[in-house]
């Protein structure tokens, strides 16, 4: 690994190494990264939010989705609707999250950053509906509205099984100051009620991942790894092209989901009746 990738996020490493031939568009801001290229023959736009140190927006400086991001992210996505909109064979998007939060700030309040981010997630979901197969690998963090704006729409959620793959509504210390807990209370929590946990672990019992990957290397992936993941990503493409289903119906059968479909199903008896 060289110094250029001592300073790399997690997400650009693995993009980069999932991609490697794949072309860089230009026209988007430095941090988010969007590149078209093929996987076994399938074509994929491929889509990151990485950090920039020189964002003109300091809250956004550090892989954070924020208002240039959301808008871009839409961009993105909706490139590839309008460009396959009579195409047969509709193109593959991959979004690669590793997103620490989305972007706090005054400015980001005022300007709106509740629009730039729906933006992006009605894009995934238009891209999802319009019968774009839309997988998100988890590589990192997928925290907060971030994640929700960049890959929480995807047919399918594939995360690796790793310490450093988080996902929840907010961090750590500051779901302390808003519970009026301590961190450490917040653990204790988290080790019986699992939606209040943070390890990719208890997500995955959710229903939400489709698929948990184990690799060698998280932060800089090896080529067993990289295989892995590609192989991983093509068997959801597959499955995704096989069921022909695309709404995100299938996430409500996960093992700590039971409440939910209860509550669905009463629900629906009521509104039958």
């Amino acid at each position: 690994m060289n110094a250029t990738d001592k300073d790399m996020s997690r997400g650009a490493r693995w993009l980069r190494a999932l991609a490697p031939a794949a072309q860089y568009r230009e026209g988007f801001p430095d941090s988010v990264t969007v590149a078209d290229g093929e996987l076994a023959g399938t074509l994929v736009r491929w889509i990151a939010v990485v950090p920039d140190a020189d964002s003109r927006f300091p809250r956004a400086r550090n892989g954070e989705v924020g208002l240039i991001e959301g808008w871009s992210l839409a961009q993105a996505v909706r490139e590839v609707v309008e460009a396959d909109r009579d195409a047969a064979v509709k193109r593959a998007i991959v979004a690669v999250v590793d997103t620490p939060s989305q972007a706090y700030g005054r400015r980001e309040e005022a300007l709106g950053i509740h629009q730039s981010l729906a933006a992006a997630a009605a894009a995934y979901a238009e891209a999802r509906l319009a019968g774009h197969p839309v997988v998100a690998l988890i590589v990192g963090k997928a925290m907060s509205g971030a994640f929700l704006a960049h890959g929480y729409q995807a047919n399918r959620i594939i995360a690796l099984r790793d310490s450093g793959v988080l996902v929840h509504a907010m961090g750590k210390d500051a779901a302390a100051r808003i519970t009026m807990r301590t961190v450490e209370d917040l653990e204790a929590l988290a080790a019986t009620v699992p939606p209040m946990a943070y390890d990719i672990g208890n997500f995955a019992t959710l229903g939400i991942l489709w698929r948990l990957i184990d690799v060698a290397s998280a932060d800089t992936p090896e080529p067993t790894d990289i295989h892995l993941a590609r192989d991983t990503i093509l068997a959801a493409l597959a499955d995704i092209r096989r069921d022909g289903a695309r709404d995100l119906s299938g996430r409500r059968n996960g093992e700590n989901r039971e409440a939910s479909r209860q509550v669905r199903d009463c629900l629906l008896r009521q509104w039958q009746a």
